[in-house]
């Protein structure tokens, strides 16, 4: 029975301070904080496994915000000479190790770990040196496929990601138009599958799907504006991403969709709804 996973136990015994649960492991005590109402002896109740501040194996029906092997981004709300401690949703805090952070994590800031069991100490404790844990066979993707992307770190060049909670691969900043973090949670797309290993990613689709997607986002701002954006296909490309959250080559994609559809007036100041 793994910790930092979900179980549904049995409800054995109770006691002025919980209830204790029947496990592998034997009884593991469910304190009277984390319990639901009118509970009873027999009834089977799903709870997460970890060790307390006093290394006792605990049980809780509180959700941390993520389970043992998954990556997840957590904010450091403490820091001693051993690691950092993250808010993961719990009373007892994520501590990753010093010589598990990439870099000194400090106060504040959000940073993407891995949740792993030290098996030294049968404790959670989060990793920060991911890239050990990152897959680089994507033979069971596809170029196109819509996927989950976990930022992580950022460079010139753009953000690193985890995606679908197994690869890595990058957003370039050059075609990214919205507003991008450390520890943002998004959706995207696989641009390219590249020859040495890499992933390229984007956040829009491409071909007639984006189209499709960017031309919705334009009908809802004419919505928004009384029919009418002063932007056109002259319009500059600063101007489009500011408004629009896309390219300029994105934008004119979609305005050409909606236009054969007969959606909108394209005219020398705007766009106007049909």
């Amino acid at each position: 029975m793994q910790i930092g996973e979900f179980h549904e136990l049995e409800i054995v015994k109770e006691v002025p301070f919980g209830v204790y649960l029947a496990s592998e492991r034997g009884e593991i005590l469910l304190p009277t904080k984390y319990l639901p109402e009118e509970v009873k002896i027999g009834q089977t109740i799903n709870v997460f496994l970890y060790k307390d501040s006093e290394d006792r194996l605990i049980a809780t029906t509180l959700k941390p915000f993520g389970k043992i092997n998954e990556f997840v981004a957590l904010e450091v709300s403490d820091t001693a000479p051993h690691g950092a401690y993250m808010d993961w949703g719990l009373e007892k805090d994520l501590l990753v190790p010093t010589n598990e952070q990439p870099q000194n994590y400090h106060i504040g800031e959000i940073h993407v770990v891995r949740i792993c069991i030290d098996y030294k100490t049968d404790r959670l404790i989060g990793v920060g040196k991911i890239n050990a844990f990152l897959d680089n066979d994507y033979s069971k993707l596809e170029e196109g496929q819509e996927v989950e992307i976990l930022i992580y770190s950022e460079s010139e060049l753009g953000y690193s990601a985890v995606v679908d909670q197994e690869y890595s691969g990058l957003l370039y900043k050059n075609e990214v138009f919205q507003p991008v973090r450390i520890g943002d949670k998004l959706r995207g797309y696989i641009k390219k599958l590249r020859d040495d290993g890499k992933i390229d990613l984007r956040l829009g689709q491409v071909g007639v799907q984006a189209i499709d997607v960017n031309g919705e986002k334009i009908l809802k701002l004419l919505k928004n504006n009384d029919g009418f954006i002063g932007l056109h296909d002259k319009s500059s490309p600063e101007e489009i991403i500011l408004k629009t959250k896309m390219s300029k080559k994105a934008f004119k994609k979609a305005i050409g969709g909606l236009y054969k559809q007969q959606l909108i007036e394209i005219k020398d100041t705007g766009i106007e709804l049909k």
